[in-house]
């Protein structure tokens, strides 16, 4: 029996709705140069002062001169750009790769931006100033030089916070939705006051809380200038009904968030101002709302309970705050943006669930934001649900019916998985009930904690093509000297190799993310964010310092599945059957199994082997290596290497593979996540925190699965790897239930920051409330087992082959990507193929 009653009755959409959609979508995004001149202007007046404060001058800056704007029909203001969907951009993080693709950043595949020759000279302008200032310059002077050997050969990527600012955070937006801005101040100045001048770390704590105060002023600030821009707007709307919805605007932004919201309109306004401000402080993204559904209950059912609220407005309110979430942008350097393809902020909000005392709490609101999610029909919010054994199944059935329209969402975790797993990380039991999921799938307590998710792509692939050339790259030593892997005469042996290669490599993704968590912390510590994360007001640190209760990091791998089914094919057709010898794999590998090179790859071969024989004391000079050259040309092309490759990957098809409910291959495959999981929990962080694993790509499971060579699971060079703890694509081929069984055999608690588990059905499958009712079984199943998120595609490869030829004729197509939703006309060609690939499952198909 859950605590609260709820009504599941469906609410019509407003006309509101579609219109503010269309306007926000009516042309390309476009780079804005606002935010960077005004942060130049007030760091040039402020040298020599702490950086705390010229953080906080900055900001307040900033929000009392970047231009804003009330767009026609909203409800909800606050705009971060005057272009819909627009971007600021952010030269304290860095500036270079902007640049240098102001050319082409109109142009690319993936994420492309519209920037005029104005904004071009104005952010050339306001860039000269942070040559040498930036955070990933000073991260790159803390980092190792080898370190950056391994970077540069593509073994992990932390460029995700190595570029922009950190994000991947739930603030206490309860606390601003109680007593606002001026008592959060209030709580800074009593912090302040209770001071002694005499104390060793006054002025660091006296500096950071007058940030605070500083930052608290300048949202309201901004606030006030929307209360006085809505008021000027009022006078000159010759619209009856419109004129009253901007007075009621401005009276909004005249109380909050300066004060506590007195209903539920007036939070829906201050929640958002908190969304968007969070935004311009920083560049970071995964800016998650959390539980929404729980904290602004008390304000629905007050403003519900007393007449002066109806379901129906409350719904276009939750529509309009929907609408806005898909305005927030963000401008990645064109080899991110092929990560996160689909303009994505990865916001992600969540609904139903449990309260601290373990009882369930879903609502009307956790109904309303999935019907919110059904009108607007948008990638944002990533919206995702709790579900645990007290999960209404009413409420799991709507759920349902949204995934079933194809846009993705939500995204199913499990309560009996997350809970005891964050316990296990040090967080308190109230603590891990009350959990949201930040970005893609990686849970935290919010307003409590630094989690750091994300810190990091890891490619469990890379690791094993350095054991077939002994750590070597391209004619660089990458890896540790692991032998020749044709001298390895046991399996355990070669597992071994790959152990070690892969503890060296998170060594050195600890040093890279460990450098850049310090570069945050001295160059661009974050004021308004620590106001409402706890304790960072009674230690007098910000986040970026350690201030948070909860400290972690938390880089994620991928390729899980490849290794799986690689490492297990080698065990049985070069060890344990000797169908293949080690010499064979090796060259079928080196070759890409006979199916061609590009000449990246040839010349890599060719470092390789020329360093081979330097090593054995050869000498080779330009002209041994010409001959090289010619030696790898030959022998890719010629009939005995293909035909050798052809031989081996039709043995390789035959070796079972994860995905399919083996239980011998399901165990391996746990047993080698686990040499990613086990070794990154033992590190620490500069905040007082933990290294703890992820397990899932964004979308990088594509652009780095171009920078991979073939595997011993017939992957050829450069395709895609697996995503998440996902199967191989089109490997899975017992079913949907099959799939999910093998892949709850992985230990999903020690992957503490999230594992995805991706699964496309065809729309079939769900049809009828019979297919509902089996979907919410194949979750629940899962769940049962110790599995921990899902999500799904719904939708045919027929409909996505033809999107793919006709995009103007699929401009609304939202589709799963990986932890996240996107338009899928706005993804890169290699990401929908990517997407076409997955295995499209039906429930007909169990065997």
């Amino acid at each position: 029996m859950g605590l609260y009653t709820y009504n599941s009755t469906d609410i019509p959409k407003t006309d509101r709705i579609p219109k503010l959609v269309e306007h926000l979508y009516a042309k390309l995004p476009e780079i804005e140069s606002a935010r960077a001149v005004l942060i130049t202007e007030s760091y040039r007046q402020t040298e020599n002062e702490p950086m705390i404060i010229r953080r906080a001058k900055a900001f307040q800056h900033i929000l009392e001169n970047i231009p804003i704007i009330i767009r026609d029909l909203e409800l909800i203001v606050g705009s971060t750009t005057i272009a819909p969907r627009g971007c600021q951009t952010y030269p304290e993080f860095s500036y270079e790769w902007l640049e240098a693709e102001f050319d082409t950043v109109e142009t690319r595949s993936a994420d492309p931006f519209y920037i005029s020759e104005q904004t071009k000279r104005e952010l050339k302008e306001a860039d000269a100033y942070w040559k040498g200032r930036t955070t990933s310059e000073l991260a790159t002077a803390y980092m190792e030089p080898e370190t950056l050997i391994a970077m540069e050969h593509n073994m992990f990527t932390p460029g995700n916070y190595f570029y922009n600012g950190v994000g991947h955070v739930t603030v206490k937006y309860e606390e601003v939705l109680a007593i606002g801005f001026s008592g959060i101040r209030e709580k800074a100045e009593a912090e302040l006051a209770a001071l002694s001048l005499a104390d060793g770390d006054y002025q660091k704590k006296s500096r950071f809380l007058q940030a605070v105060i500083i930052s608290c002023d300048a949202a309201v600030t901004y606030a006030r200038r929307y209360a006085k821009l809505a008021l000027e707007k009022a006078e000159k709307c010759t619209d009856g009904a419109r004129k009253l919805e901007l007075l009621q605007i401005a009276q909004n932004c005249a109380n909050v968030p300066e004060k506590g919201a007195a209903g539920f309109y007036e939070a829906c306004q201050s929640f958002w101002f908190v969304q968007q401000l969070l935004q311009i402080e920083s560049s970071g993204h995964s800016i998650s709302p959390g539980r929404f559904d729980q904290y602004m209950y008390p304000y629905y059912k007050k403003d519900l309970d007393s007449g002066k609220l109806t379901r129906e407005f409350a719904q276009e309110l939750m529509d309009c705050i929907w609408v806005k979430l898909n305005d927030l942008n963000k401008c990645r350097d064109a080899a991110s943006a092929e990560g996160f393809a689909g303009y994505s902020l990865f916001q992600n909000l969540i609904a139903g669930g449990q309260n601290g005392e373990g009882i369930d709490v879903t609502n009307d609101l956790s109904f309303m934001c999935i019907q919110a999610s059904m009108h607007v029909f948008l990638p944002q919010p990533s919206f995702s649900i709790r579900v645990w054994n007290g999960s209404p199944h009413e409420f799991l059935v709507k759920a349902a019916e949204l995934t079933r329209t194809g846009i993705g969402l939500p995204a199913y975790y499990n309560d009996e998985v997350i809970i005891p797993s964050l316990v296990s990380r040090g967080l308190t039991l109230k603590d891990a009930r009350e959990y949201n999921i930040i970005g893609c799938v990686e849970p935290q307590k919010a307003g409590k904690t630094e989690g750091w998710h994300d810190a990091a792509f890891f490619n469990m692939c890379r690791p094993l093509e350095l054991v077939f050339t002994n750590g070597m790259d391209k004619g660089v030593q990458v890896g540790p000297q692991t032998g020749n892997v044709e001298d390895m005469k046991t399996f355990e042996e070669f597992y071994h190799a790959y152990k070690m290669q892969m503890d060296y490599a998170i060594k050195l993704l600890v040093n890279a993310d460990n450098a850049i968590d310090m570069a945050h912390a001295e160059r661009c510590p974050l004021p308004f964010l620590s106001s409402m994360v706890d304790d960072c007001m009674k230690q007098g640190r910000t986040v970026q310092e350690g201030g948070a209760v909860y400290n972690f990091t938390g880089p994620q791998g991928f390729g899980v599945a490849n290794m799986a089914d690689s490492l297990y094919a080698v065990k049985k057709l070069v060890y344990d059957e000797k169908q293949v010898t080690m010499k064979e794999m090796k060259t079928a590998l080196m070759t890409n199994y006979g199916q061609g090179l590009d000449t990246e790859d040839i010349a890599a071969v060719t470092a390789n082997v020329a360093n081979e024989m330097k090593a054995s004391g050869q000498t080779v000079g330009e002209a041994e290596i010409g001959a090289i050259l010619k030696t790898v040309v030959a022998a890719s092309e010629s009939p005995e290497v293909k035909a050798n490759g052809e031989r081996i990957l039709k043995l390789i098809d035959q070796v079972p593979k994860f995905g399919n409910d083996i239980p011998e291959v399901d165990a391996f495959a746990r047993d080698v996540a686990y040499t990613y999981t086990r070794p990154l929990e033992n590190y620490k962080n500069p905040r007082g925190g933990i290294f703890q694993a992820g397990l899932y790509p964004v979308s990088a499971n594509v652009p780095l699965g171009a920078q991979t060579g073939a595997t011993p699971d017939g992957r050829l060079a450069h395709m895609p790897v697996a995503d998440g703890v996902s199967p191989s694509a089109g490997k899975d081929v017992n079913g949907p239930t099959a799939a999910a069984n093998s892949v709850s055999k992985l230990d999903h608690y020690i992957a503490s920051n999230g594992t995805l588990f991706n699964q496309k059905f065809h729309p079939s499958a769900l049809s009828g409330r019979a297919g509902l009712d089996n979907f919410v079984g194949l979750i629940r199943s899962y769940f049962d087992q110790k599995g921990s998120h899902m999500q799904f595609n719904v939708v045919s490869r027929e409909t996505l082959l033809d999107a793919q030829k006709h995009p103007e004729q699929y401009k609304h197509l939202v589709v799963r990507v990986a932890g996240y939703s996107a338009l899928f006309t706005t993804l890169s060609k290699s990401l929908q193929d990517d997407i076409i690939r997955r295995t499209e499952q039906g429930f007909s198909d169990e065997g």
